[in-house]
């Protein structure tokens, strides 16, 4: 599988759930289901290599401002549900977190940003194909810290100035 072929199981699935993550994680686990064991590691490998990427200050803080508030878990949900918001959206806020304002349609604290579905659908798929636990992806480990100038995530001060067209439309 490659790049291309990824992002368009991400996207038809969320697509076909209207946003809903829990939706488009269920019709992600149905589409992998169709392919062969070797094709759904590899859709678990691009998966947990953009996962991994996406693991960068810049980043938690603008999921500190969208969600007011992310602990290690909710940034780790946010970075599953930034990958299945599809590729366009997510390197556009690997690139630049703060282009979220621009990105992003809509935003609702309380339906998005936990995409933690998302993250497990590739080992749901590949346990249902073949009955065993997904094996090592021989992926590099995330690093230990998020990449980038660390952030206060309890700064609303810093927040705002540092991601103002984000603070400016989702928290003002």
């Amino acid at each position: 599988m490659d790049e291309t072929e990824f992002w368009e199981l991400i996207d038809s699935a969320r697509e076909a759930a209207g946003g809903d993550t829990e939706e488009q994680a269920d019709l992600l686990v149905e589409k992998l289901t169709q392919l062969d064991p070797d094709a759904v590691l590899d859709f678990a490998r691009h998966f947990e290599a953009r996962y991994n990427r996406a693991y960068l200050w810049d980043l938690w803080g603008a999921a500190a401002v969208l969600l007011n508030g992310a602990s290690d878990d909710v940034f780790d949900y946010f970075r599953c549900w930034l990958i299945g918001q599809g590729r366009e959206v997510f390197e556009g806020a690997v690139h630049d977190p703060d282009a979220l304002a621009d990105l992003l349609d809509d935003f609702d604290e309380e339906v998005d940003g936990d995409g933690e579905d998302l993250g497990y659908a590739a080992d749901e798929a590949y346990e249902q194909l073949t009955g065993a636990e997904t094996p090592d992806l021989g992926l590099p480990p995330q690093p230990s810290e998020p990449l980038g100038t660390a952030v206060d995530l309890d700064n609303d001060d810093m927040l705002a100035e540092r991601f103002p067209a984000l603070w400016d439309r989702f928290r003002s």
